[in-house]
């Protein structure tokens, strides 16, 4: 039996959601999914220059999954943008970090007790049920 998906965390919410070539309908175009969480991997490591293991760190889970996580990204966006498909970023399992110790459901935006945050496991949203 495999292990439930750990929640992520994430620093903030995408400031767009999707992407795709100019001058291409969307009708004509094929989609890539970029989940929420490998889009946050990306960002700590290629934007901000943190090492894996202090990304890791600050989204709660291992070096091992940072280094997935950007490798799937990486192939997805690269993807993207050779062969000229849109790329979605939605989905995914995590907590949005909100500072002061206050984190929210990446599904449905409702609260989440801050004890679970930083572990990133055992929680349930109490609004829609959703975690791990």
């Amino acid at each position: 039996m495999a292990r439930p998906a750990k929640p992520k965390l994430v620093g903030e919410a995408p400031k767009t959601d999707y992407f795709k070539p100019r001058g291409i309908p969307l009708s004509q175009l094929e989609e890539i999914t970029l989940n929420i969480e490998e889009l946050e991997a990306l960002r700590l490591v290629d934007l901000e220059g943190m090492y894996q293991e202090d990304a890791a760190k600050e989204m709660g889970v291992s070096r091992q999954t940072i280094q997935r996580m950007i490798t799937e990204a990486r192939a997805k966006v690269i993807e993207a943008l050779v062969a000229g498909k849109a790329l979605r970023i939605e989905g995914g399992n995590y907590i949005i970090r909100e500072g002061g110790g206050h984190y929210r459901c990446g599904r449905c935006g409702g609260q989440v007790p801050s004890r679970y945050g930083r572990r990133g496991r055992g929680w349930n949203c109490p609004s829609c049920d959703s975690g791990s």
